[in-house]
């Protein structure tokens, strides 16, 4: 849908005559009547506004205008896996992690709890947006993408789909007014921090058609989406946020309007970081007339912005039109979210008006949070040690053994229970031992002979101790790659370079530039000087005071210290380890560390401290599971295949003990599935920046080695077996092509077919002896002596079953023969939009099933389908 800013008001004058707009009527009925249709109300409320005052809602901060009784507005509200950045609020796992539970129903109740604690943060501050900038659908392309924890799946369909549901969530059910409005990030060809806005991602047709655009087509098509984010980098050569025919492909899947909400500071930088035009008013007006609709850039300050978009209109670069439709897109996004209905009929015209500020940590969110933490879980390997029986005596090692992290985009969980936590809870009357594996250290500085130590409120620290131990002992936590962390016994607390002296009060890692993280660098001598990773600043001892900080520019002024270790952690996850029934290692990764928005991980190995840690847990006890807490995948060391089960997790919130020990000790049957494949080595995920996963024979669908851990992997503690498989037909007729995919439909089923509507049967029997929740899965092995080469496997649909001990049953999924399209440039579409010949390279082909013989097969993953027939498409 396109809105036609002439039918809000008479059309403008010519730029040179252009004046400010008288108000209209003062008559407030209209706007504020919740019984007219949100698209008329909004019109009514811009024909009312001023040309400045529409200027000035272009900006992320839109003023009040109290003539009218409008009130300030902003677009935007973190909600990528709970309310964040607002304080209290439930922490669910990772987006990763909810991916991993192939469960549309589940996410789709995971979103109205977020969005009823974002109403709950709005009653309680009413400048807190209902426009939340949640989900992420960009694929999971790339394991080595810094920001990998915040997609759903490998697969661009079942991103769509797991957002689909998030989205509908969030949207509620009413069919007016939205419980919150969902913005699709990031729009698109995103995967990579490295130079995130200078680098082109160029998307071949393929790639656009087939793997980039379908990820955001569903939730948009579903009418659950309210608003996009254009990404950071350019496609094709072109801004991602000046990419006008992209943005009208997007808008016109979509049943009603579509805001589009720039990422933070991205106008800005179109003339910095991008140099793709002369002046701000240029690239302003450029981005406006593309399609963008609210400019989010120097954070509060909307000065830039205003003058820059007066300027160009001054300038004759953009019109008032141009100014009416994205106003007109931003106030019928309010209106959606019930701003101005006025109470009627003596209660409120919006129906989520009675949300109050206490619907926080609801006991019902506890219980969700806690089975989204356990479904999230995958057990990637097992030889009969889980689920555990009833262990006497457990250890618990590694730096995630007694931690709950928290990322970027979380909220400030109300409860953190841990994988110790959840042991010793589960198994009241075992011994269970839980163990950092961190060491002890004392840092003697060699200018002063004096211990850093570290005041009791942790807010000085100094090389003035006398001794190393007390309050000299600091827990020194080795995260990979040289970077360490240091927890002052004596404060509790994290050392932090932030500010000067330096302090130990930090209560964990985190913030947008992270001060609790520093590098070892060992000197010759064997002495040790420690740099600020924030700053890249060195820590000296000043003269005098013998006080500590972050100022050294160069590590020739470093301190140098004698580093004394007092406790290995080795020695200590030995000892506990040798007494276990069994050993848990909880090791991964810290959310803000190595990996993150901003910063590509370094590589893709499980960190060498993470792998020795392991290996000296096995060498005391051969009793040992691996428990992965990452938000991403690892490329394992040999010592993973000596561990009697490995299981991972995402960063799982709040509830990430229970989660984890729910699957360890069998409560919970396993459930998660792999939705992003592990790769067996560095090698097999590609080259970061080339997103030709076609040409690079990149993620599940391209690849021809098998990977660690496939797509859609998971075991269960039973013994699930594959029968025959058959089709409701053999033989379908290729359809006519079209410019988009069918997608997955409700429950991996497709929605009502016609002529290319197949029912795939086929027989699941349990024959082990506990109930199992099976992921059955069927994929299309695509031939490839076709003239344009298929993709390997590619997800077709998929279903869950729970299965009773010896249960047999066969399990029908529909799907549509137009799945296996790919894209032809050589076809085309009748009827298809006139504006296609001028946007080029968009629209130039079709998607096309070939004529063929297709292997539609079915299995535990995409890797495994022992379930396999023959369908003839011509």
């Amino acid at each position: 849908m396109s809105i036609d800013p002439t039918d809000v008001a008479p059309p403008p004058p010519a730029p040179s005559d252009l004046a400010p707009s008288a108000p209209a009527s003062s008559d407030l009925a209209p706007f504020r009547d919740p019984g007219l249709p949100a698209i008329d109300r909004a019109k009514d409320l811009l024909a009312r506004l001023t040309r400045e005052e529409r200027v000035a809602m272009l900006h992320q901060h839109a003023p009040a205008v109290e003539r009218l009784g409008l009130a300030p507005f902003h677009t935007g509200a973190e909600a990528l896996h709970g309310v964040a950045w607002l304080g209290r609020a439930t922490v669910l796992p990772q987006a990763v992690g909810l991916g991993a539970t192939w469960d549309p129903d589940l996410l789709e109740r995971l979103g109205e709890l977020v969005a009823t604690e974002q109403r709950a943060k709005h009653a309680e501050d009413p400048q807190v947006s209902l426009n939340v900038w949640a989900p992420v659908v960009n694929t999971l392309r790339h394991p080595a993408w810094g920001r990998n924890e915040e997609g759903y799946a490998e697969d661009p369909h079942l991103t769509a789909h797991l957002a689909t549901a998030y989205c509908r969530g969030l949207r509620g059910d009413h069919p007016t007014v939205w419980k919150t409005v969902p913005t699709l990030k990031h729009f698109l060809g995103y995967g990579n921090e490295t130079d995130r806005s200078s680098t082109s991602s160029n998307l071949s047709q393929r790639t656009l058609h087939e793997e980039e655009l379908a990820a955001f087509r569903e939730p948009i098509e579903q009418g659950v989406a309210g608003a996009v984010m254009p990404s950071y980098n350019r496609v094709n050569g072109e801004p991602a946020h000046t990419s006008g025919a992209l943005f009208d492909e997007l808008r016109s899947w979509a049943p009603d309007e579509i805001a589009l909400v720039s990422d933070a500071w991205a106008p800005t930088a179109l003339v910095t970081v991008q140099r793709a035009f002369a002046d701000h008013v240029e690239s302003h007006a450029a981005a406006l007339q593309a399609g963008l609709d609210s400019f989010t850039d120097g954070d509060a300050a909307s000065t830039d912005t205003v003058e820059r978009l007066t300027q160009a209109l001054d300038r004759g670069l953009v019109t008032e039109a141009d100014v009416d439709r994205a106003v007109l897109r931003l106030l019928h996004l309010r209106v959606r979210t019930g701003e101005f209905d006025a109470a009627t009929n003596g209660g409120p015209a919006d129906p989520y008006a009675g949300i109050g500020a206490d619907a926080i940590d609801l006991p019902a969110h506890r219980v969700l949070a806690r089975e989204a933490a356990a479904k999230s879980v995958v057990v990637l390997t097992n030889d009969g040690v889980l689920p555990l029986a009833s262990p006497r005596r457990v250890a618990v090692v590694g730096p995630l053994a007694d931690a709950v992290l928290t990322d970027w985009y979380s909220g400030t969980p109300p409860y953190a229970v841990t994988l110790a936590d959840g042991l010793r809870e589960r198994y009241p009357d075992a011994t269970v031992t839980a163990v950092g594996g961190h060491d002890v250290v004392a840092l003697r500085a060699t200018s002063t002979d004096g211990y850093l130590v570290a005041s009791e409120d942790g807010a000085a620290v100094a090389a003035d101790g006398a001794t190393g131990d007390g309050p000299a002992l600091w827990d020194l936590t080795d995260w990979g790659d040289g970077i360490v962390t240091l927890r002052s016994q004596a404060s509790t607390r994290l050392l932090t370079g932030a500010g000067w002296p330096a302090r130990a009060d930090a209560d964990r890692v985190g913030g947008w530039v992270v001060q609790e993280s520093f590098r070892r660098h060992l000197h010759p001598d064997g002495t040790v000087s420690l740099q600020h990773l924030g700053s890249n600043r060195w820590l000296r001892v000043t003269r005098g005071t013998l006080l500590a900080g972050c100022d050294g520019t160069s590590v020739e002024e470093a301190e140098r210290f004698v580093l004394r270790t007092v406790t290995s952690g080795h020695e200590s996850v030995r000892a506990a380890a040798a007494g276990a029934d069994v050993v848990v290692v909880a090791v991964g990764n810290d959310p803000h560390l190595s990996g993150r928005e901003t910063q590509d991980r370094p590589h893709l190995r499980l960190p060498e401290c993470a792998a020795e840690l392991l290996r000296t847990a096995q060498e005391a006890n051969a009793s040992t599971v691996l428990a992965i807490v990452s938000s991403f995948p690892y490329v394992l060391p040999a010592a993973a295949r000596r561990a009697r089960a490995v299981v991972w997790s995402s960063h799982g919130g709040q509830e990430l003990g229970h989660g984890l020990v729910d699957v360890l000790s069998g409560d919970v049957e396993p459930y998660g599935r792999l939705a992003q494949q592990w790769p067996v080595d560095e090698a097999q995920p590609g080259d970061l920046l080339d997103y030709d996963t076609h040409a690079q024979k990149a993620t599940y669908r391209h690849t021809d080695r098998e990977p660690a851990f496939a797509f859609g992997h998971g075991l269960t503690y039973s013994d699930v077996a594959y029968g025959g498989l058959t089709l409701s037909t053999p033989r379908v007729p290729a359809p006519a092509p079209t410019l988009r995919h069918a997608p997955l439909g409700a429950g991996g089923e497709a929605g009502p077919g016609g002529d290319g509507a197949v029912s795939v049967t086929v027989e699941v029997a349990n024959a082990g002896e506990r109930p199992a929740d099976e992921l059955v899965q069927v994929y299309a092995l695509g031939p490839q002596d076709l003239p344009l080469a298929t993709p390997r496997r590619l997800l077709l649909g998929f279903r869950r079953v729970r299965l009773a001990p010896g249960e047999s049953r066969d399990v029908t999924i529909t799907v549509d023969v137009a799945r296996l399209a790919v894209w032809d440039p050589d076809a085309r579409v009748d009827g298809a939009r006139a504006d296609g010949a001028a946007a080029g390279w968009l629209y130039e082909g079709a998607l096309r099933v070939q004529p063929g013989e297709y292997r539609i097969a079915a299995g535990p993953s995409s890797s495994d389908l022992p379930s396999v027939a023959l369908l003839t498409v011509g």
